[in-house]
């Protein structure tokens, strides 16, 4: 792996898409917070009429001129076009009172169809430079030299002071805006200036990603990010390495597949930049999956443990009530399947607060304390909602039934104080004592 870093050919398209993409996933990380991701969209889209028009004024006027004098022509146009798109989103939006969304789609399509015009009509003016265009719709990776390591460098590096050093004033403009504008906060300027990252992150990031894709490398890398914290400067990090990490594996499996998978006699080669684009697609989707805390299987993991504990305790409240209840009875009483309901109680014989005897169950010691304390919580929940949500006695259980689960020993203690120890409910049922459990 150290001659992707090294190596003379191999090295400047390396650290070229991490840096690429280092840059794009820290602006991406704002876009993300201020739900501008179709604005991103929008703009990398608008680019391509300003790509194509670069090009045709450099096979113009310097038809002898290398790529690397077309690459900053195509930079310089292509920043014009997506900075007209965004005046005109913004004026569509102030000025002509155009739904944000309704704005972004209309100057993306119109702008993008004029880019296609434009190459059309630069296919038949000028074909060899109209398959240069044609590379940058899904980018061009492997002719980067040591000029794009240093221009990709510096943009990354002026991104990070930017942050580092408006940091929190952007904190007070992502939580808030116009309480930041009451702080003192120089909220236009800084927006400006976020802009402003946000189209050289575009335009410079289409060559090795592509016009097409460039708005995924700003997204992905932040959506995965998010998912481990809800610090913003840890955000920041955790995106920066999602971005270099799928800039380089996506770099590596586009080298090595298409060396790997090419057969004697025909070549295989496989696009650098939508494979970046998919492996930072890849840890995005794995962190919506299973990120501790947010992940999707481990919400459903703790929403299917909740559960299981609700029957739990139900299942304690009806051998508090019955004293004794067999299989059937249980079953019968609550709505769960046989075989979940079976290891529900396999584990409180565990724990030791079920006993089994003649085919019934019953509770122990310690299981009567619990269910004492389930109880004692359903009751105490009814006598709030009587005495002070002003309730009738006969509509409050419902209720009960869902609160007595998520209240917390210090809501207990809060709510004996508050009711100043109640010794029955509104049904005239007793109350367990606090010395039962």
């Amino acid at each position: 792996m150290i001659d992707y870093f090294v190596d003379p050919i191999l090295r400047a398209p390396a650290w070229g898409c991490m840096l690429m993409c280092l840059s794009s996933s820290l602006i991406g990380v704002i876009v993300f917070l201020r739900k501008k991701s179709l604005l991103a969209e929008s703009l990398s889209h608008a680019s391509y009429p300003g790509v194509v028009t670069g090009v045709f004024i450099l096979a113009a006027f310097f038809p002898s001129e290398g790529e690397s004098r077309a690459f900053f022509f195509v930079l310089f146009g292509a920043f014009f076009s997506s900075l007209l798109a965004l005046k005109s989103i913004e004026w569509l939006e102030k000025k002509g009172k155009v739904f944000a969304d309704t704005a972004l789609c209309f100057v993306l399509s119109v702008f993008f169809g004029v880019g296609i015009v434009a190459a059309s009509a630069l296919q038949g003016a000028y074909p060899s430079w109209f398959k240069h265009v044609q590379m940058l719709l899904f980018g061009q990776v492997a002719t980067m030299t040591d000029t794009h390591i240093a221009m990709y460098g510096s943009l990354a590096g002026t991104i990070a002071l930017f942050l580092l050093f408006v940091y929190r004033p952007l904190q007070a403009i992502l939580f808030d805006s116009a309480y930041a504008k009451s702080l003192g906060v120089q909220v236009k300027w800084i927006e400006k200036a976020f802009f402003m990252f946000l189209l050289l992150s575009i335009i410079v990031g289409m060559r090795s990603v592509g016009v097409i894709l460039m708005s995924g490398m700003l997204i992905a890398p932040a959506v995965a990010a998010r998912q481990y914290t809800n610090r913003l400067s840890v955000m920041f990090v955790l995106s920066g390495l999602f971005g270099v990490a799928s800039a380089f594996f996506g770099y590596v499996l586009s080298i090595e597949g298409s060396v790997r998978w090419s057969a004697p006699q025909s070549t295989f080669s496989l696009p650098t930049g939508p494979l970046i684009v998919l492996v930072s697609a890849s840890w995005a989707i794995f962190s919506l999956c299973f990120a501790p805390g947010r992940g999707v299987v481990f919400r459903l993991a703790r929403i299917f443990s909740f559960r299981l504990r609700c029957l739990q305790e139900n299942v304690l409240k009806s051998l508090w009530k019955r004293k004794m209840a067999s299989f059937r009875q249980l079953n019968g009483s609550h709505q769960t399947s046989s075989f979940v309901l079976r290891w529900v109680l396999w584990r409180m014989e565990a724990h030791g607060w079920l006993a089994r005897k003649k085919g019934e169950y019953e509770l122990t010691g310690d299981g009567y304390q619990k269910a004492a304390a389930v109880v004692r919580l359903h009751r105490l929940w009814e006598v709030y909602l009587t005495h002070y949500l002003g309730k009738e006695p006969q509509c409050v259980h419902r209720n009960a039934e869902e609160m007595e689960h998520i209240l917390t020993p210090d809501l207990e203690r809060r709510l004996t104080e508050l009711l100043a120890n109640p010794q029955q409910d509104p049904h005239q049922q007793p109350i367990p004592g606090r010395n039962l459990l």
